[in-house]
């Protein structure tokens, strides 16, 4: 289910890349994504990401972050290994392809349980000079 409210800066959620896009472009579904910016006003329901991926790049270029699998849900695929964030991959969605990750049901109600940490202020700050680099700004990178 599409999340309905602007998620918070640095919280992980999974995105559909699959409607619209065509390689070399992200064509995958349910893939996980950083958010990088708050709500800014007059864009409702739009958010501004960037893609990980579980594939290590060969070789790892500036605008790539390792993010240990720690800061990822403690479920599945997202414990197999680290991920790496990809800077040079930034987009501005709709709230319709975002989705918070599903830990689970849990407790007698049958809530849904979802992922909703957010990473740490000095891994953002990496995060956020990756996508300079990502964005060829890398003067950019020492005020950030």
């Amino acid at each position: 289910m599409a999340i309905s409210i602007h998620p918070k800066p640095s919280q992980i959620l999974l995105c559909d890349f699959c409607p619209g896009f065509k390689e070399p472009e992200m064509v995958k579904p349910n893939r996980p994504v950083v958010v990088l910016t708050g709500p800014i006003q007059g864009r409702a329901n739009l958010v501004t990401i960037a893609a990980l991926s579980h594939t290590e790049p060969k070789p790892p270029q500036p605008y790539h972050y390792k993010l240990p699998k720690q800061s990822m849900p403690m479920i599945g695929k997202f414990q197999d290994q680290d991920s790496w964030l990809k800077g040079d991959m930034v987009y501005t969605f709709g709230f319709h392809r975002l989705n918070l990750i599903l830990l689970g049901r849990k407790g007698s109600d049958g809530k849904r349980l979802y992922f909703k940490d957010r990473l740490g202020r000095d891994q953002m700050r990496q995060i956020y000079q990756c996508v300079m680099h990502g964005l060829n700004l890398r003067n950019l990178v020492p005020h950030v």
